[in-house]
């Protein structure tokens, strides 16, 4: 689908016009072609980023366990936020959903009020459907979204496990929401989540069905304030565990607080050697990105392709020689 929309001619000017004018159709027309994979829309999107102003947007990465109410929970801090006279973006990566052939509309009817909001831009996106391609993607949509006047980027990952990793190396703060009664608190420590996370907040903190679901939240952020302070340095910053409802409203102003402090603790220093360093680490993953690329489209590597294919399949060859075989062949084109 991506491939089909990004297809028309692009004129940059009227492109880099649109997005300077926060013109929604430009915004998503050029996020579209940052999630193109042909080569030709690769290079567009690289002279499109060269004429945008870099932003300096408040980046957020939001993750958690499935149930735990993200789409819920974002919807009620975005309003909140562009009430306050913020502009929002929100971009929902799933790395799965071109497998699973997930929803893309999912995340605008789960976030129906926001959607409409004139100052929200929710853009779900398969994202290319590997990390790779999330990192590219996304990296990029963000780029325009800040060229477009959103001073807040919530980034939410779909996925889970390294995705999430992926998600915390390209925003300022990562947020990792959970529940209570779940055991979430040791499946972070196992996953590495709490290593990772800037805030954690116990969501559906609330009273609903007769549960005193407020008492539990709260002690499940005990819990989690304690298993922190095992896996964080001295000196680090330990991450403060909140409880909200994003049902309700309760506690979410809270979390934007908590937010805005690991924002500050960094200080434009801290902030400025951190974007870099995932500027850097962003440069090689465009480089390892490219380079799968060029692969697939090697003309060497499609003419063995189905041979050394056939042959680890029948047990011919294993697969460090079918590996070598591959780049012998990418080598000599």
């Amino acid at each position: 689908m991506t491939e089909r929309r990004a297809s028309r001619p692009v004129d940059l000017d009227a492109l880099v016009t649109g997005i300077r004018e926060r013109q929604r159709a430009s915004v998503s027309r050029a996020i579209t072609l940052m999630e193109s994979s042909r080569a030709e829309h690769r290079a567009l999107a690289r002279e499109l980023l060269s004429r945008l102003e870099p932003g300096g947007a408040v980046r957020v990465g939001i993750s958690g366990v499935p149930g735990v109410g993200k789409s819920t929970f974002i919807e009620e801090l975005g309003t909140r936020l562009t009430a306050a006279g913020h502009r929002v973006g929100v971009l929902a990566v799933d790395p799965s959903s071109v497998r699973t052939g997930g929803s893309v509309l999912g995340d605008k009817t789960r976030m129906a009020r926001l959607a409409h909001d004139p100052h929200a831009y929710i853009r779900p996106s398969p994202a290319a459907g590997t990390l790779g391609g999330v990192a590219r993607a996304t990296t990029q949509a963000m780029a325009v979204l800040e060229a477009a006047g959103h001073d807040v980027v919530l980034v939410e990952t779909v996925g889970v496990g390294q995705s999430e990793i992926t998600v915390a190396g390209m925003v300022d703060t990562f947020l990792f929401l959970t529940l209570a009664r779940t055991g979430d608190q040791l499946q972070g420590i196992k996953k590495g989540i709490l290593e990772i996370a800037d805030v954690i907040a116990v969501n559906k903190a609330d009273d609903g069905g007769g549960a005193d679901r407020r008492g539990e939240a709260r002690a499940a952020a005990r819990e989690l304030a304690g298993a922190l302070r095992l896996v964080r340095g001295r000196g680090e910053w330990v991450a403060p565990v909140v409880t909200c409802s994003g049902l309700t409203g309760d506690g979410v102003d809270e979390v934007w607080q908590q937010v805005v402090a690991h924002r500050d603790h960094l200080g434009p220093e801290g902030l400025a050697r951190k974007r870099a360093g995932q500027q850097l680490d962003f440069t090689w993953s465009l480089v390892r990105d490219e380079l799968a690329e060029r692969l697939r489209r090697s003309p060497g590597v499609a003419a063995i392709r189905d041979d050394v294919r056939r042959q680890v399949l029948a047990g011919e060859i294993n697969a460090p020689v079918a590996a070598d075989l591959i780049l012998e062949a990418y080598d000599a084109g």
